[in-house]
Parts: structure tokens; sequence; C-alpha cells
């Protein structure tokens, strides 16, 4: 272990962020023996510190911190980058989990839980992350456009209609992206999280919901009146706009 507190297994560089420190040195060491390099930080000063002196790939947040709780640390490391951040919740905290979700979480997973399940959550948070930022395969186009909107998969990133940059969480990216790739049909939560995130996330179907309603308000003019997506009841949901897919440079 070195003295920024990482474990050197190589691979992706996960930071795991737990007050408990048995907690902490199990799923390190786990992870290190998968191929994995983690650090550890107790709380959010330390969390701070490691992820401005490395590049972290993944954070796994615990939320119930003493001090400021993993929420809070989620919402501000989320304003200021987007890492996929994977959170340790309590069994029966399904309101953090969904305000989690809210404001930026990638995935959770809920306590007791199994390394394995942990593990498996790390890769696919990591393959989406990777997917989205090459041009995905087998698609002819690396930039969309929608309603004066530009987004471009290459670079991941979307241009609002007044050029301003617009952030967007790996997950808003992932769901964006099915929406542009099937507008002006309805997709049900099934559908989604399956094109989205592949199932291999098992991700909490409710989320759906709670990224959809992220994403209004950052590309609808009115997130209660939406235009751009909007719900059809019993059924799911439809991406209004025309879609316009510009060829890739050189294609």
């Amino acid at each position: 272990m070195d003295q920024s507190g990482s474990l050197n297994g190589g691979g992706t560089h996960v930071l795991v962020v737990d007050d408990d420190q048995r907690i902490r040195t199990m799923l390190a060491r786990f992870l290190v023996d998968h191929g994995l390099r983690v650090s550890q930080a107790s709380n959010g000063v330390e969390m701070f510190q490691v992820s401005a002196d490395a590049r972290i790939d993944v954070i796994v947040l615990d939320i119930m911190m003493p001090g400021e709780d993993g929420l809070s640390l989620c919402r501000r490391m989320r304003a200021e980058s987007p890492v996929p951040i994977i959170l340790l919740t309590a069994m029966n905290a399904e309101t953090d989990r969904i305000i989690g979700l809210e404001i930026g979480a990638d995935d959770y997973v809920v306590k007791p839980f199994n390394p394995r399940e942990l593990l498996a959550r790390i890769r696919a948070v990591t393959r989406r992350m990777m997917a989205n930022s090459t041009v995905p395969k087998g698609r002819g186009s690396a930039t969309y456009t929608f309603e004066g909107w530009v987004l471009d998969a290459n670079r991941r990133t979307l241009i609002s209609p007044d050029g301003a940059l617009t952030d967007l969480t790996s997950g808003e990216f992932d769901l964006l992206t099915v929406f542009l790739e099937h507008p002006q049909r309805v997709l049900n939560r099934d559908q989604l999280l399956d094109l989205a995130h592949g199932r291999s996330s098992q991700a909490y179907d409710r989320s759906i919901d709670v990224q959809i309603s992220r994403l209004r308000r950052k590309i609808e003019a009115n997130p209660q009146a939406p235009v751009l997506i909007k719900t059809v009841r019993n059924e799911g949901y439809f991406f209004t706009a025309t879609v316009t897919d510009l060829p890739k440079a050189g294609g």
C-alpha cells in the first residue's frame, strides 16, 4: 500500500469511501485480488484529496457515514466530475437509493452484500464508460441532433441550442443515447433497462424513472410539462423529437 492508501492491482482504479476500516480493507483486498487497483478514504476530505491526486475510474461510496454523509458527498463530487459512483446503502433505505440516483449516482449495492456483486457492478459501469468514450460498434453516426441540441458520442458531450455544454452522468448519457437511437417510439422500462444498462447491473427499475426525471431537468424547457420525453401511461416513455444522425468524420 502506498502513502495515498492505494493497493496496486493494476486495471480499473477504484476509490472505496467508508468510515469502517474493516469494510474498506476487506473490499480493497478482494478487488485487488480480482485485478483492480484500489485507494481508500474514510471521509469526504480524504475522498476529494485522493481523487485530486490520482485518476479514479469508479467511486464506491457508503451513504451512512458520520459528519458529511455519502449523499452530500455524491452531490458535491457529481458537480465537478462525471466519475461513476456506486452507493452502498442500507437494506431498508429505499428513499436514500432514490435520492442517490436523483443526484447523480450511477448504481447502488444494498448492505449486506456479496463482494462479487459489487465487483460485477464496478465492471458494468466501467464497461459503460468505456463504450461511451468511443463510437459504439455498429453505429454509423457519432453525432445526433434534435431540437437544436447536439450529442457527440465520440466526445461524450451534449451541447444546448444556445451553445452551452451540458454535463451528463454516465447513466443520463446512456439513456439519452437510447432515446436518440429509438425516437418517436414507445419504450417501456424493461426495454430501457436492457438498452441502457444491458441488465448486467440488475438495475432497480425505478432508477429509469429517476434518470428520466434528471434528464428532463437538463433538456426540457419546463421539466414539469415535458415535450421531448413524454410519459405514455401504463406503457413507458416516448421521445418526440426528430433526430438527425451526422456522419462520423471520414465515414
